[in-house]
């Protein structure tokens, strides 16, 4: 009994030394967002907002957004069911942190290696639909319900893609365990599956892009034609979370194109230097330079119009990862190198 409680315990503690970090992560993005885009663009970003008196470059700007946000009045609509008008961030919040139960930050930390990893990340990241659905139908608002059509209609499409994007993973590595995915691209920089598997590298992260409705794929957010789409009743806590939900999302997306494609925590330097040591700073690093990735995104491409974004989903990027995974399967089966030797 007594060992029982320690493993509840001791799990309880690793899910709070992964959440808590994810939350500041969040917030934290949030402000080099900003800079990012403002130093692309020629702008100074937030530079006031200090703590206890120093300006700090601006280091205090998501503690005050933060306040902000929870200090807000939730407002219902008129009409709306309020138990899934609060329920729908919740859903979305849920399934954005539950999904880290299974990513390996390096080798044996990792708060669950199970060995179904990568169904357990598809089956998670699949689910946030339903908090766009519940929260657009809940809201009794007509751009909320069509906002919320088109961002679950991209969202679907994308998957499709991603899931392909994966099943090439799967071939090449032959696991479905995201530890086991990182060990089969040890051998230095060019056993990375980035290089065999680069039209499915690019869609992958492309698709995870336009999954998480991010710039250039955010219709369902079009300020010049619905408003701010399936949130666009939400105010205080509850938009809060939807916020958090899309910012983890990201970080998730870049993560997983990390340890699928980017060797995970292993280093792209070989020889006996510390550098060229496995690290989970390397998995930091490549996580962090497809964040930049991101933000780059939003401050150079214009908005794509809706019919271009299904048209690529599904008239481009499926029909290339489903060709791409028969080569893969090919050249696995035959043992052709030099990768799959």
């Amino acid at each position: 009994m007594m060992e029982q409680i320690i493993l509840v315990v001791w799990t309880l503690v690793k899910i709070v030394a992964i959440v808590l970090p994810l939350i500041v992560v969040v917030a934290y993005l949030t402000y080099a967002e900003r800079r990012v885009i403002g130093f692309m663009q020629g702008r100074m970003g937030p530079n006031r907002v200090g703590i206890f008196g120093f300006k700090l470059w601006g280091l205090g700007q998501p503690f005050a957004d933060t306040f902000k946000l929870l200090l807000k009045e939730i407002i219902f609509p008129a009409n709306a069911n309020k138990f899934l008008f609060l329920m729908a961030p919740v859903i979305t919040l849920a399934t954005a942190f539950a999904a880290w139960a299974v990513v390996p930050f390096s080798d044996g930390l990792v708060l669950a290696d199970i060995n179904a990893g990568l169904v357990y990340i598809l089956a998670m990241t699949s689910l946030g639909v339903y908090g766009v659905i519940i929260a657009g139908w809940a809201s009794n608002s007509k751009y909320a319900i069509l906002g919320a059509l088109r961002s679950a209609a991209q969202i679907v499409s994308y998957e499709i893609a991603m899931g392909f994007a994966l099943v090439g993973v799967l071939i090449a590595a032959g696991s479905l365990n995201l530890t086991e995915i990182v060990h089969s691209q040890s051998g230095g920089l060019f056993s990375w599956f980035f290089i065999p598997l680069f039209p499915l590298f690019v869609i992958y992260f492309i698709s995870g892009v336009a999954e998480t409705n991010r710039a250039p794929f955010d219709v369902a957010e079009g300020e010049s034609e619905i408003v701010a789409g399936f949130h666009v009743e939400y105010s205080g806590a509850a938009f809060a979370l939807f916020f958090l939900g899309e910012y983890a999302n990201m970080i998730m997306i870049s993560a997983l194109t990390a340890i699928m494609f980017m060797g995970g925590w292993y280093s792209p330097i070989s020889g006996e230097s510390w550098i060229a040591q496995p690290s989970i700073l390397w998995f930091f690093v490549k996580t962090g330079f497809f964040l930049l990735l991101y933000l780059w995104f939003r401050a150079t491409f214009p908005r794509y119009r809706y019919d271009q974004i299904m048209r690529l989903g599904w008239k481009i990027f499926i029909p290339i990862t489903i060709a791409w995974i028969m080569v893969v399967a090919v050249l696995k089966v035959y043992h052709i190198g030099p990768w799959f030797s």
